[in-house]
């Protein structure tokens, strides 16, 4: 048996009477109960201090060391009314099972950078339980960072198929995580922020929408468009012109070709002496893919240009080149180059990009939690909360006030 007093000292609870505590199997486990007194009846708010029963209710509390269980003996009061009603005390909310400061200690514990699993048992809950009191949390950014990034994710929030995630990508703090990529919702949220003018560069994949929210509430910020979502319009070219003539050869060749693919992905000073033969008698069997090969090897070039002025003319050129060539499958690669010209020449001139976000993206598919770049806690995938953004069904496009 554990001494009392020292417990009650541990525990830190107000007006308890602490009447025995046990160590069972390595477990904490303290009785009490509350001083008798007088309570307000719910129904007619008449006090009343007439017992009519008790009932036992186990609470897991903060682990004293090990997980710790309260045995609270709880008194149901009876009114002259007739009503029944429960005894009220500060540290447990009513219908949990919980503490209150457990619960907070869970919440707190978020901030860093561990899964719900991993946290639920050093509280001796599930995950799920330590997600449900996540959801207590209310959280609503109201600063905008100097370099906002934003990408889109499959989710399943609010009855959308993609979602969107907004990122500090200077200091890589996740800000919001929303529940819709649609241009309307996302102008309609970021209009409530009054540092939108903080916002210097606004680095996003090549989408659209994303643009359209660009123009609306950051006129005067850089838009850069993120390089890895530029590089895999290049990369998706080279697989076209690959499958193309790979078709065109007999099975044998056919599955040579596709277990070779990956050798296309590699840049060539990369390749080893045998992976440079294998890529040799590809290209000498389908000499449009040596042509595709290049192509891809030469844009890397490009896009890894020291700023926009030295890439511009390179770009300018590498695009004319193509028109001469034999490979219409480039053919949306270069459409789409020329439809963000500006924005993938801005890529050359700032470090910034979405590969922070797709950290985190890592993150929360595998359960992961993000401490945000306020001090407040991201959800995961599929618990998705926003600071204001609604659905817009219809309507015209919305502006930034």
């Amino acid at each position: 048996m554990l001494d009392k007093d020292y417990t009650a000292k541990l525990l830190n609870l107000e007006d308890v009477i602490i009447t025995n505590v046990e160590n069972i199997s390595g477990e904490v486990h303290v009785y009490l109960e509350l001083p008798r007194a007088k309570h307000r009846c719910p129904a007619c708010e008449m006090l009343t201090d007439r017992v009519h029963d008790y009932r036992m209710q186990t609470i897991k509390d903060v682990p004293l060391g090990r997980t710790t269980l309260l045995h609270l003996r709880k008194r149901r009061y009876r009114c002259d009314c007739g009503k029944r009603f429960f005894e009220e005390n500060a540290f447990l909310p009513r219908y949990h099972r919980a503490t209150r400061r457990l619960v907070a200690e869970i919440i707190n514990a978020f901030r860093e950078t561990v899964s719900a699993a991993k946290i639920g048992a050093q509280f001796n809950v599930s995950g799920t339980t330590a997600m449900r009191y996540f959801k207590y949390v209310s959280f609503k950014p109201t600063k905008l960072p100097k370099v906002l990034s934003i990408d889109e994710f499959k989710g399943n929030s609010g009855g959308q198929k993609y979602n969107s995630i907004v990122v500090d990508a200077e200091n890589h703090k996740v800000i919001d995580i929303l529940p819709s990529r649609f241009e309307n919702d996302l102008i309609r949220y970021f209009s409530q922020f009054q540092s939108k003018t903080d916002v210097k560069y606004f680095v996003f994949n090549m989408n659209p929408h994303f643009r359209e929210v660009a123009k609306a509430c950051f006129p005067k910020a850089v838009v850069v468009s993120d390089r890895y979502h530029v590089i895999r319009q290049v990369y998706w070219a080279m697989e076209r012109v690959r499958k193309n003539e790979q078709n065109k050869l007999s099975s044998g060749f056919r599955k040579y070709f596709k277990k070779s693919r990956c050798l296309l992905m590699k840049p060539m000073e990369k390749l080893s002496d045998e992976e440079a033969d294998k890529l040799a008698l590809m290209f000498e069997i389908a000499p449009r893919l040596a042509d595709a090969y290049r192509l891809k090897n030469e844009f890397l070039n490009v896009i890894r240009s020291e700023s926009a002025k030295t890439g511009k003319q390179k770009l300018i050129d590498w695009l004319a080149a193509i028109e001469v060539m034999d490979l219409p499958e480039f053919s949306d690669c270069t459409k789409a180059y020329r439809n963000w010209f500006r924005e993938i020449l801005n890529a050359m001139d700032v470090p910034w990009s979405n590969g922070v976000v797709s950290r985190f993206m890592r993150k929360f598919d595998s359960g992961i939690w993000q401490k945000s770049i306020t001090g407040g806690l991201q959800r995961p995938l599929g618990y998705v909360w926003t600071a204001g953004a609604q659905r817009v069904k219809g309507g015209s496009r919305l502006s930034c006030p």
